[in-house]
């Protein structure tokens, strides 16, 4: 029965404000607390201000705020979000924490102070109020020493990894009497208001993220000497090609802060003597010298990166020469095993053939992979019980798209066993055993159900939590009800499909489009609703441009007006078909991804979702429904006493200077999402469960299909001439070119109904034969075609 309506945040440095800036994310009220200074600044001073003045007693956390509040990217969902936050200090709002239900410390890693912060913490906490530190490896039972019984029962750490907001990992740490009930409720807690993958470990060095996490680019930093790879070699062979983030190894290694690594690495050599693998984290004496020479990465400038201005006076990113220490111009990666991979999409088979590489590449990966499944398998049941936990840290916590259990999996148990003995690195007894047991990997599927081998039973187990989250990958191979190259459609249940996407950057193109309208046609027959959906690592990226590009070099009018003309009528069977369609994007939804999720009965958007209408900038306007959509929320949302031309600039400036929401929260105020109609999942894993639950409770209400709509009013050449005039305006003052000039005007042509001497009800069909007219013109528009084949090749549109 525990709510969260209060939370206080003690320390407000980077991780500190950061935390309190996604509670408030979140709705939750928070007061962020820090020291008072000890000393007056000399503008301080010259103001005639004391040491007890609010403004000095503030100035840490102040300026803490305010550094989070300007950095980029933003910690929060909305700039207005930053009102539920209170700032103030120990000295004279300790007191205030008497309010709070949670109380989370974030001061400097340092034993002895945080004990002196939690004793006061006890004076004016609650009784029953949760306490917890964000410390990244100091042991939670030191920090609970001498204090009272129900401290320690409330008592736990919770380790958020940087940005909070950002990286999905909570990290749940029992000291020795922390509650169950406790436990249980942060657990849940996370997962479902924070959205977060939130991992029980074990009190033990570095928890199971950093544990694991820091050893692998610890074995990294010692390979590199031995096979003479640069930062650039690696980098390219541990960043996305193997599912793992673009900083991969090295420029993770300036993003985090090289210091913090070997405070970790230090931590772990220190603390954990009977780690067989405790002498890889040494430093080697490379990294000796860069730490000696405060090279730390971002915080300092330099690190195993440097940017510099070249003699042209532009901007260039060196790289460091690891034997020299000298920083040089990057050179191209090349590798035979990586370029047999290119055309290779899932990085399951990519892994197949990295292990099997015959080059340098193939070395690394054997040296890097058997090294990792040795030192997993020994870490059970040092750090964690159960292999899912391990995977799950670092998925979270690291960005792997693959843990190292279900990668041990992809590439054999038994027959990876056998070459990491061939090469000294056998992995741990229990291994063997569940092989002996017949269980040939650590996880396996069954009628959508993932199971994962539970060693102490020797059988295998259902991970718990799965009620709350649908995976696809699993329900592929049985529950597949049709297919074609881009697209399947999945029973996921209830009467429920989803249709998924899986083309390149899940671009819509014929086979996307063929897909929906054969998933709604199934819909209608046998099933409740329809939810459009995938787990890609974006929704969709748009239309396929290069397909629009190819048409129209080739001149082929008819084609591209067919393609759009097909891709309008998709969007228009989801917003009038006669099953609820439930449309839940995530990340990147661009273009036509955007103008899909503005034709479903509901958008059920995953927080971290990038949403917009970005046609602009390729030298087009929306064509696929997007245009005449927010010319009808135009005519929708208008009420009595509103300045029509005002909010039609408004809708005019959101596709016009195609803005892209930073969350979903503010895609409600461009106008993409609407309130009281489409919702936010906080946990980018319980997003499609969500939108199926949203598409099960409409059909329930008795959902019925809608009519065409024919009643939308537009200005007509009262909204033209605002338009014109602006667009002339800005390209008199060079603002904008000839050709955006051109775009502009073409948009508000559709926007406003085209030239219509009086405001006009029109149809949505009108709208949407508007748009295709002007779509096509722009098609044939030489600085259109050039911006599109910029994009494609450089992946940056000209400003023609």
């Amino acid at each position: 029965m525990r709510k969260i309506r209060n939370v206080a945040v003690l320390g407000s440095g980077i991780m500190g404000s950061r935390i309190a800036f996604h509670f408030a994310n979140i709705g939750v009220h928070v007061l962020l607390l820090d020291i008072a200074p000890r000393e007056l600044l000399p503008e301080e001073q010259a103001k005639g201000l004391t040491l007890d003045h609010p403004i000095v007693k503030n100035r840490i956390v102040n300026a803490a705020f305010q550094s989070t509040l300007k950095a980029n990217p933003s910690s929060l969902y909305k700039k207005s979000f930053v009102n539920r936050i209170t700032v103030g200090n120990f000295t004279d709002n300790m007191k205030d924490i008497s309010n709070s239900d949670w109380i989370i410390e974030v001061v400097v890693e340092n034993l002895d102070i945080k004990k002196k912060v939690f004793e006061q913490v006890e004076h004016y906490r609650n009784s029953g109020s949760i306490i917890t530190s964000n410390t990244s490896g100091i042991p939670i039972h030191l920090m609970s020493e001498g204090r009272s019984d129900d401290f320690r029962k409330n008592f736990c750490g919770t380790h958020f990894f940087n940005p909070p907001r950002y990286l999905r990992l909570l990290e749940i740490i029992p000291g020795p009497e922390t509650s169950k009930d406790v436990l249980d409720f942060l657990m849940h807690y996370g997962d479902l208001f924070l959205g977060k993958t939130t991992v029980l470990c074990k009190d033990t060095p570095a928890f199971i993220a950093n544990r694991i996490g820091v050893y692998g680019m610890m074995v990294i930093f010692n390979i590199v000497e031995k096979m003479g790879l640069t930062v650039e070699d690696v980098d390219k062979l541990t960043g996305p090609v193997l599912g793992r983030p673009k900083s991969a190894t090295f420029r993770t290694g300036d993003v985090v802060g090289l210091d913090t690594l070997v405070h970790v690495a230090e931590g772990v050599y220190q603390n954990c003597p009977q780690d067989s693998q405790r002498d890889l984290f040494k430093l080697p004496s490379y990294i000796q010298k860069m730490v000696a020479n405060k090279w730390f990465g971002d915080k300092t400038k330099q690190g195993f990166y440097k940017k510099v201005k070249n003699d042209a006076g532009k901007s260039e990113i060196l790289s460091l020469d690891l034997k020299t220490l000298e920083y040089k111009a990057q050179t191209k990666t090349k590798f035979a095993t990586l370029e047999l991979t290119k055309t290779v999409d899932d990085v399951r088979e990519r892994m197949k053939i990295f292990i099997a590489g015959k080059d340098l590449a193939g070395d690394f990966y054997r040296a890097s992979f058997y090294g990792l499944f040795r030192y997993v398998s020994e870490r059970i049941p040092e750090i964690a019980d159960e292999v899912y936990r391990i995977d799950s840290a670092m998925e979270a916590g690291f960005g792997w798209e693959i843990g190292p259990f279900e990668s041990w999996d992809v590439l054999g148990v038994e027959v990876s066993a056998k070459a990491m003995e061939a090469v000294g690195l056998k992995p741990a007894a229990w291994v063997y055993e569940m092989l002996v047991t017949g269980c040939t990997s650590f996880y396996k599927n069954e009628n959508g159900i993932r199971f994962f081998y539970d060693i102490p039973t020797k059988a295998y187990k259902a991970i718990p939590g799965q009620e709350n989250y649908i995976l696809l990958h699993p329900l592929r191979k049985t529950k597949t009800v049709w297919s074609n190259s881009g697209t399947s459609i999945i029973d996921i249940g209830d009467g429920i499909l989803c249709c998924e996407f899986h083309t390149k950057m899940n671009t819509i193109g014929g086979e996307v489009v063929q897909g929906v309208n054969k998933a709604i046609e199934l819909a209608e027959e046998n099933f409740r609703g329809l939810v459009i959906s995938n787990d890609g690592q974006n929704f969709s990226a748009g239309a396929n441009l290069a397909l629009v590009f190819m048409m129209a070099i080739e001149q082929e009018w008819d084609e591209v007006d067919m393609a759009i003309r097909a891709f309008q009528n998709m969007n228009m069977r989801v917003r009038y078909s006669s099953i609820p369609v439930v449309v839940a994007p995530f990340a990147l939804a661009l273009g036509g991804g955007c103008e899909m999720s503005l034709h479903a009965d509901k958008v059920q958007a995953h927080a971290e979702t990038y949403i917009g209408m970005v046609e602009f900038g390729v030298g087009l306007i929306p064509g696929g429904g997007g245009t005449k959509e927010f010319a009808l929320r135009f005519a929708d949302s208008i009420q009595e006493g509103d300045i029509e031309l005002n909010l039609l600039k408004e809708r005019f400036l959101t596709i016009g200077q195609a803005k892209v929401s930073t969350s979903a929260e503010e895609a409600f105020d461009l106008g993409i999402l609407r309130h009281g109609i489409d919702a936010i999942s906080l946990n980018r894993n319980r997003l499609l469960a969500d939108a199926k639950r949203s598409a099960i409770e409409i059909a329930d209400a008795g959902y019925t299909k809608p009519n065409p709509r024919k009643d939308i009013r537009v200005l007509g050449r009262a909204g033209l001439g605002m338009v014109y005039a602006g667009a002339n305006t800005m390209f008199s003052g060079h603002y904008i070119s000839e050709h955006d000039k051109l775009i502009s005007e073409k948009l508000g042509y559709v926007l406003c109904g085209g030239d219509l001497s009086a405001p006009t009800l029109v149809s949505e069909q009108y709208l949407l034969d508007l748009e295709r007219q002007e779509f096509l013109s722009l098609c044939g528009e030489k600085k259109t075609l050039e911006r599109i084949q910029s994009i494609l090749t450089t992946g940056k549109a000209l400003r023609n």
